[in-house]
Order: structure tokens, then C-alpha cells, then sequence
């Protein structure tokens, strides 16, 4: 018998050995179909969920699982899928194959004739999918109701099917216009409507309604409204609303013009939208926002310029967001100051002037300016209609443009001005501003805090209190809307709530907030470990609502908001805690309850990352991710809160299985300074401790909290990625950095090549083939480090600051926003002006050290850089090979901080892996590496083909 299991015990080893040797590394052609997990839903009873598997590069595919049983339904490329709200059916749009959008466009197609996304119906019940062709968008109902309204695309000519277009006869000459009468084709054409189709998902009966621009639908489903537009203008023009079980529209209102904005209060029982019906034919038409109530036969007119309430000189903007409050109380909509007529005087493009004028006291530097230029020409300001007294309200002005409000039915809301404090954005952080209480029925104001630099300032779900964070004061403060004096909640915290590892030249954040308890009667805030309760009014000391054991375990709790429509939490209810430990890196749930003084109990711990937890709606299903770094991102559900019976439901990537991967684990040491320090070690699959590998060190600040993240195998867009050359054989340390203000490059070679030293130590690093990758603020430490180190063999440094005294005076070109700010008081961390703190400057600066550089380096920098401008990659390029250090920059012409376009990243990871695997595993050189690209061969060649060495000449013997 012992014979007979040892041979069995021999046999699975073989096979486990036998499958070791038949995976493969990864390489570059995995990428395309390796899958992501979106759109993940589940139903309101729990009974199904649904999500899309969604290639890098190919068609996506949904699947819908019955959560119980093992029934489920794939759909071939279905997308942005929905639940209705009785969960019988699953309502998805169907994109067109990707070969043929691809076909489209090679064959230069007009948009019209394109491919395109079909809606599919799935019938729980039967599996029966019901398509139709030609669909633009849907939607179904919020909450109860059987019903889906999809509007379809514009319809197909026949000629634009391929047949041949008959010749059109000859049309009449227009007569020319009489003097003094306006031309037609000067007005703005209108936008031509779609055909619109509700549809019973139970019987499949449909009713049609021609050129709808925009619908709705009330959230139980009784009503469905829509807009309709003809291009020319029709009396037909306007808004219909159709009760859903009788399908015949009715017109609210109807006329030649634009209606727009159309939108339900929660109840279904009053809408609103804007038109320019009755000023259509005027050079400037304005809008007018429109009100109906239920059953009522008329739509009013509630708020015009000219009208009570609206300030002078302002109108209705066409721009704005519609909202009900939460009960229909208050209507909400935008106003704004009406522009200047615009000049019908024509300037050829010859003549035209076009200038910047950068004037030093302008609030904005012009490029911001210019970033936000669509945004501010079409900026509005939040006003309010109140239903109850037919009463319109400014509650936002010029001077203090923006309004918060929670629900929208409390006695008061919040308003904030940077107005003041504008030019400071360049150069402060976080930023000032000033905030009011303003009076939701009259629009009146008071201030509470002038000029406060920081952030977090928010109104309480009732509204009753304003809170804030005060980095100066390291405190939560509490403001009472009716007696009006700030408070200090948190003054008697017994720990630290401002962050402990704080370590950049600004005051520190904290470490957020849960939200409100019912009836505006708690506050919830964390520290670095716990949760605590504070009293607004300060007069009931704070309470350890987790009982101090996050800081006793080491580890931390953190409230899951699993409705995402309640305001408040319960304080007798349990609730859903993340627990996450600091030693590990573990993580998993926690039960707990605000009252009563019952430790938290931890339900389910492991060394995995547990994320994006959603309940269903009805029942106490749950469902979430698990990851590690040998597990891909998959779906997992429970339907008990115990997570006892936790199930995997996706297989996003079964390849996975045929590809080598690697381990993960948590390492420490000390820094050059003494700090103990966190990092990551990835060793290849089947590992062997006496071989010496090849080593890559990534780092971006601080990742080992990440321990348990999956990487999958993606074409990343600037860093290397992980899975890929562990896979390949490399080992890949991941080591934290902190950070002394002044000294960010010094900081940062006291972290890396401490811990690259302690690695070396173990023995299985070979010392000569250690490289170094990262990109951004990675990149310039890494420029930085080969100035004062030689212990890597190869670096590439992605968009690096190799410069700060021109980087200083720099734009941020993606938002217009000076790169002040970054060194000052953000992640560059100086922490003075360029003259306060010259030396400073220069000292972290690799361009003036680089004649100290002894490693072949590479950078990624595109000369439409947003974030860091590429002539800071230019200025260390041109140092370096002008002292001939070998040096290569790759620029991807249009592209910004990091690589969009799927082939540019595709050819960027193919590029860096070449370049570490010649200088870090004595593979051949590529072309692009050793000779170069001409800009005579751009676009003929991309010069990937590797070079071999040549082979020595044969010799032959004298012959004597």
C-alpha cells in the first residue's frame, strides 16, 4: 500500500513539475486579450449580477450570473448593461465588431455610414435576447417598472447602403433676399431629432415618437418625457410627456424652438425644463425655465430674465443643471450674466489679430485662463425656485460663485469665493478661500471663515452644521448654521488626527471623514487607526467608536457606505467596516455599530486586497473583488454577512495558468539615516535562492501598502510592469520612500540604494545587473540618484525634472497652472522660493551634476507634456551627450505626460524591455538603441529588429 501511494505521490509531482515546464514567460503579444472587469451591477433582490469582460485591444462580452445557481448568460461585445427595476430583464447596448469600426474608418466612411451599437434586451426568465439595430442610448426606470425608452440613430439612406443615388432634379433658383429681410441659413440650425421608442420588456409592444433629442424617465416609470426638435423648426417643436402603460404622448408645450434639459423630481410628480420657444426669432433668443406638476394641464412659466429674484441684467442660462431637491421643494437652475451680442462683422483670417496679453495683475495666469476659457464663457450660477411660495431666489453670485447643497431642503447652504485669492494658486497649497452661510430662501449671506487655507468644508446631510479640516490647528472644526459660532470637536482626541507621516512643506491633511450619524447628531473622522465620534456642538467629549483596537492591532478601520443614496448612518445599525493591517498588509471586513461600546468584530481577515464592496439594494447580498499579486481583480459574492460563504463568480483570465508569474512579499531595513523602511520583493516563479538574477527597483513615494495589488499583464503608459519582468525572469523591488523638506533627491538615495544594498545582501541579486525605472516624479529621483550613485547599471527615467531653477518659473501646460506651487509647497518638496532657497534648487538638480553620471540612462518625454514640459527631458539629454554619456530619449510626437494611444504604449514597454534586457542580460542590441533612427527613415522603420553580433572571421593556418 505504501508502494501504491508513493507511486501516485511521484506521479502528481511529475505532473506538477511537467506543467511548470510548459508555462511560458510573458512577452508583448498577451496584452490584447488580457481582460478587465466593468460595468459590474447586481440586481435590486440580489438574485443575478452582471458584467462585462472588456479586452485591451478586441470585443467585450457580458455575462450575467444567477448569484444562487450555476445559470448564466454571455452576450458577445454587450456593454453599459442595466437591470430593469422588477429584475426580469437586463437592458445592454451591443457595440459592432471591432474589425469592422476599424474597416470603417480605413475605408474613410462618413460617421452616419459607420458601424453601429445595437440594443440588446435579455429575458431573464428564457435567456431569449432580443436585438435592434441602430441604437443610440436607453433607459430604463429607476425603480419599479418594466419598461425601456431607446432612442435610435439617424436613419440609413439609401444610397448610403451602397446603391446608387438617383439624379436629383434640377431645383429652381432661390430668389435672392430683399433687402432688409435676413437670410435663413443666418440663424443657427437647430438640432434634428431621432426617433424614440418605449417598449413594454413583457409584452414587447412599442410605441414610437419621431425627432426626440432628449428623454427621461420619472424614476418608478409611470412617466416618460422627451424633447423633440425639427432642424428647419416645426410647430411640432417641444416637450411631450406619455404616461407609460398608455403609451400616447401629450404636448406640455409646443412652438418653433429649443427645449432642453428635461428633468423629473424623485417623485414623478413635477418637471422641468427650459425652452427659447417665445423669443426664437430675436438675434439673441433667451431661455425660459418651464414648470408642470402632475395631472395639471398647463406647463408655467417660473423664472425669465426680468422676472422677481433674477438680478438685473441676467438670464435663465442654457447651460446649467435642472434639479429638484429631494423632497420637490426647491427647483434648482442656473443663471447667468447675458453676454454682449456678438459682432456679425466678418474679419478675414488674414487680417485677424491673435495675441495672448499676459498682464501681472490678472487673478489667473493666461494659460489657465485659457484652459478654462469654455468653462468660464459658459459658467452659471445656482438659483433656486421655491415651489411652495412660487418664489425664485439668486442663492450664487458673481462675487461668491459657488453653492453647496446636500438634499437642497435645509434652511441654509453653503457658499465659497476664491475670487480674492486667485493669483495665490501659483504659488500656495492648499488654497485659500472664503465661505458663507447663505439663507435658502432669500439668497442672504454671512461669512464664516475669510481667507481659510484648506479643505474638506461641507455641509452636514440636514444641514444644520458646516464641518471642516484646519491644517494649521491639526483639527476638525464644527460651525451651528442657527447659533453661529465655529467649533473645535476634536480638540480632546486623545491621538493624532492630522496625518503622522506627513512630509511635504504644507499643512498636513487629515485622515478624512466617514460622514453624519441621523439627525446631524455625530460626526465620524479617523485617525491612523480608528474611528471617532465628535459631538458638533463640543460639548460631549469624542468617543472611540472602534474602541481604540485599529491602534492597539496596528491596524486601521474604515467605514463602507454600502447605499449610496443614504446620508446618514444609523448608530444602531451594524455597518461594514474595511480593516486593513499596517504589519502585513492584510486586509479584509469588520463588523461594528456606532453606539454602544462593543469592540469591532472582525469577520474575515487574509493576505489579500478586498475592494469595491456593493450590496444589493433589497437583500444582503454582497458583492465584491479579491486580488493578490498571483490573483487577478475577480468578482467574489456572499449572502451573508459573515462572508462564510464567499464565492468566486468571474474568470476574467484563465490564461493566467499558462504564463510563469512569481511571489510577492513584504521586506524591511533601514534607511542611511535610520529609518525603518517598507518595501516589496517580486521573485519569479520557481525561484531558486542560489542563482543570481537580474533586479529592477520601481518606486513611486510610497507603495507597500500595495503588497496584495494584482498587476496585470498591461502595456502601461510610462512604468514597467511588474508581472511582466518577474515573469521574464527579473526580480522587482518595490522600495517606500520619506521625505526630509529641502532634500527630496537626498532623501530619496538615503531610501532606494539603502534598501537596494539590503537586498544585495541576501545573494540571489546579481550586483552588476540592477536597473532602476520610473516615470514622472520617479523619473527626476531616478536623474537624480545617477548623479551620486553608480550602483545601477542601467536607468530609465520617464518625464523627469532634471532642472528646478527653469522648472520653477514653468507652466503646467495641461492646466495652465504655474509649476510654482510643485516646489514650494507640493511634492518636489524645496519648501522655499527659488530665492529664498537657491542652493537648495541647484543641489536637487541632476542637469548640474550631470557630468557625475556613469549609467547609460533612457527617458520617455513627448513633447506634449501637460505636467512636467519636455524641455526639462531636453536639458538633460543635451548635458549628457554632450559629456558623450550613452543617453536616448524617446518622444511619441502628440502625446502627453503618459503614453494614450494602445500602440504607442504597446511600442514604448517593447522599447524599455530591450533596453534593460541588453544592459541587464547581455541580449542584442535593437537598431533604434545602437544606430539610431534618422529623421530621414521616420515612418519607414521603427528600428525594433535587434542587432546580432557578428560572427569572427575564419582563419586558416600558413600551410607550412
Amino acid at each position: 500500500m505504501r508502494r501504491f501511494v508513493c507511486f501516485f505521490a511521484l506521479a502528481a509531482f511529475s505532473t506538477s513539475v511537467a506543467q511548470a515546464q510548459t508555462k511560458r514567460p510573458l512577452d508583448h503579444t498577451v496584452y490584447d486579450g488580457w481582460n478587465s472587469i466593468v460595468d459590474q451591477r447586481l440586481s435590486d433582490d440580489g438574485a443575478w449580477m452582471l458584467y462585462a469582460l472588456n479586452p485591451q485591444d478586441g470585443d467585450a462580452e457580458l455575462h450575467v450570473h444567477s448569484v444562487q445557481g450555476a445559470t448564466e448568460h454571455v452576450v458577445a461585445r454587450g456593454r453599459s448593461a442595466r437591470f430593469s427595476g422588477d429584475g426580469q430583464w437586463v437592458v445592454f447596448l451591443i457595440k459592432p465588431e471591432l474589425a469592422a469600426t476599424r474597416e470603417a474608418k480605413l475605408e474613410e466612411k462618413k460617421p452616419d455610414q459607420q458601424p453601429k451599437d445595437s440594443l440588446g434586451i435579455l429575458n431573464l426568465s428564457t435567456g431569449e435576447v432580443t436585438r435592434i439595430a441602430r441604437v443610440k442610448s436607453f433607459e430604463v426606470p429607476e425603480e419599479e417598472g418594466g419598461w425601456v425608452a431607446y432612442l435610435m440613430e439617424k436613419e440609413l439612406e439609401d444610397s448610403e447602403e451602397g446603391e446608387e443615388e438617383p439624379e436629383a432634379p434640377e431645383e429652381p433658383e432661390e430668389e435672392p433676399a430683399q433687402e432688409g429681410e435676413e437670410e435663413e441659413d443666418e440663424k443657427e440650425d437647430k438640432a434634428e431629432g431621432t426617433t424614440l421608442v418605449l417598449r413594454d420588456l413583457a409584452t414587447g409592444e412599442e410605441h414610437s415618437y419621431e425627432r426626440v433629442t432628449e428623454y427621461a424617465f420619472s424614476e418608478e416609470g409611470i412617466y416618460l418625457a422627451f424633447a423633440v426638435s425639427h432642424e428647419e423648426g416645426s410647430d411640432d417643436d417641444g416637450v411631450y410627456v406619455v404616461r407609460s402603460p398608455e403609451g400616447t404622448s401629450r404636448s406640455l408645450m409646443a412652438g418653433v424652438g429649443n427645449y432642453k434639459n428635461v428633468t423629473f423630481d424623485q417623485h414623478g410628480e413635477q418637471l422641468a425644463f427650459i425652452s427659447d420657444r417665445d423669443d426664437f426669432d430675436s438675434d439673441q433668443p433667451s431661455y425660459t425655465l418651464y414648470y408642470w406638476k402632475a395631472n395639471e394641464n398647463e406647463v408655467r412659466s417660473i423664472a425669465t430674465q426680468g422676472n422677481d429674484g433674477i438680478p438685473s441684467g441676467w438670464w435663465v442660462s442654457e447651460h446649467g443643471d435642472i434639479e429638484f431637491s429631494e423632497e420637490g421643494n426647491r427647483l434648482f437652475f442656473g443663471t447667468a450674466p447675458r453676454p454682449e451680442p456678438e459682432s456679425d462683422e466678418e474679419i478675414p483670417e488674414w487680417e485677424e489679430v491673435k495675441l495672448d496679453v499676459w498682464n501681472w495683475k490678472d487673478p489667473l495666469l493666461q494659460p489657465n485662463q485659457l484652459v478654462q476659457r469654455e468653462r468660464e464663457l459658459d459658467r452659471t450660477y445656482t438659483a433656486a425656485f421655491q415651489v411652495r411660495n412660487d418664489r425664485v431666489v439668486q442663492l450664487a453670485t458673481a462675487d461668491m460663485p459657488d453653492i453647496k447643497v446636500r438634499d437642497g431642503e435645509g434652511d441654509a447652504f453653503l457658499g465659497q469665493s476664491n475670487l480674492p485669492y486667485r493669483q495665490q494658486i501659483s504659488w500656495e497649497s492648499p488654497r485659500f478661500g472664503d465661505y458663507f452661510v447663505v439663507d435658502a430662501e432669500t439668497g442672504e449671506r454671512r461669512m464664516i471663515m475669510e481667507g481659510f487655507q484648506g479643505g474638506g468644508v461641507q455641509l452636514s446631510p440636514d444641514e444644520k452644521y458646516v464641518t471642516w479640516w484646519d491644517g494649521t490647528a491639526k483639527a476638525w472644526f464644527a460651525f451651528s448654521v442657527d447659533e453661529g459660532m465655529p467649533v473645535k470637536i476634536s480638540a480632546t482626541i486623545t491621538h493624532r488626527v492630522d496625518n503622522e507621516l506627513h512630509d511635504w512643506p504644507m499643512l498636513p491633511s487629515s485622515y478624512g471623514s466617514a460622514g453624519w450619524t441621523e439627525d446631524d447628531k455625530e460626526f465620524l473622522v479617523y485617525d491612523r487607526h480608528d474611528i471617532w465620534a465628535l459631538d458638533p456642538t463640543g460639548r460631549r467629549a469624542p468617543r472611540n467608536v472602534t474602541e481604540g483596537v485599529g491602534r492597539a492591532q496596528n491596524m486601521a478601520f474604515r467605514y463602507i457606505r454600502l447605499d449610496p443614496d443614504a446620508d446618514a448612518i444609523d448608530p444602531d445599525e451594524p455597518m461594514l467596516l474595511s480593516a486593513f493591517d499596517r504589519t502585513t498588509k492584510a486586509s479584509g471586513y469588520a463588523h461594528d455599530r456606532v453606539d454602544g461600546n462593543g469592540h469591532p468584530e472582525v469577520i474575515m481577515m487574509d493576505d489579500y486586497a478586498f475592494r469595491f464592496p456593493r450590496k444589493a439594494e433589497d437583500s444582503d447580498v454582497l458583492m465584491f473583488t479579491r486580488e493578490s499579486f498571483q490573483e487577478f481583480r475577480d468578482l467574489w459574492v456572499t449572502d451573508d454577512a459573515s462572508f462564510s460563504d464567499m464565492r468566486k463568480v468571474s474568470n476574467a483570465n484563465p490564461q493566467m495558468d499558462e504564463f510563469l508569474w512569481g511571489t510577492a512579499e513584504l521586506v524591511h531595513w533601514r534607511s542611511t539615516d535610520g529609518l525603518p523602511l517598507d518595501g516589496m520583493i517580486y521573485k519569479p516563479e520557481n525561484f531558486d535562492p542560489s542563482q543570481q538574477y537580474p533586479m529592477m527597483v520601481y518606486f513611486y513615494e510610497k507603495m507597500s501598502d500595495r503588497l496584495h495589488s494584482h498587476r496585470a499583464p498591461t502595456p502601461g503608459g510610462s512604468s514597467i510592469n511588474i508581472s511582466f519582468y518577474v515573469s521574464r525572469g527579473y526580480v522587482v523591488f518595490v522600495p517606500d520612500i520619506h521625505y526630509r523638506v529641502g532634500y527630496p533627491g537626498e532623501s530619496a538615495m538615503d531610501c532606494v540604494v539603502s534598501g537596494v544594498l539590503s537586498v544585495l545582501e541576501k545573494g540571489y541579486v546579481d550586483p552588476a545587473r540592477v536597473g532602476v525605472q520610473g516615470h514622472s516624479w520617479g523619473g527626476y529621483q531616478i536623474a537624480y540618484m545617477i548623479t551620486q550613485t553608480d550602483i545601477f547599471a542601467a536607468a530609465e527615467a520617464g518625464a523627469p525634472v532634471s532642472n528646478m531653477t527653469s522648472a520653477y518659473g514653468g507652466i503646467r501646460w495641461q492646466s495652465g497652472l504655474s509649476r510654482m506651487m510643485q516646489y514650494e509647497k507640493s511634492q518636489s518638496r524645496i519648501g522655499g522660493t527659488l530665492w529664498e532657497a537657491t542652493p537648495r534648487y541647484i543641489a536637487n538638480s541632476p542637469v548640474f551634476w550631470a557630468d557625475k553620471v556613469n549609467t547609460p540612462v533612457l527617458m520617455l518625454h513627448n513633447d506634449e507634456d501637460g505636467a512636467v514640459p519636455w524641455y526639462q527631458g531636453i536639458e538633460f539629454f543635451v548635458a549628457l551627450r554632450r559629456l558623450g554619456q550613452p543617453t536616448w530619449m524617446l518622444n511619441y510626437n502628440g502625446e502627453a505626460h503618459g503614453l494614450r494611444k494602445y500602440p504607442n504604449r504597446k511600442d514604448w514597454q517593447q522599447r524599455m524591455q530591450q533596453f534593460f534586457d541588453h544592459y541587464l542580460k547581455d541580449a542584442p542590441p535593437p537598431v533604434w538603441l545602437a544606430e539610431g533612427i534618422p529623421a530621414t527613415e521616420k515612418g519607414k522603420t521603427l528600428g525594433l529588429e535587434l542587432v546580432e553580433p557578428e560572427k569572427p572571421k575564419a582563419t586558416t593556418g600558413s600551410g607550412n
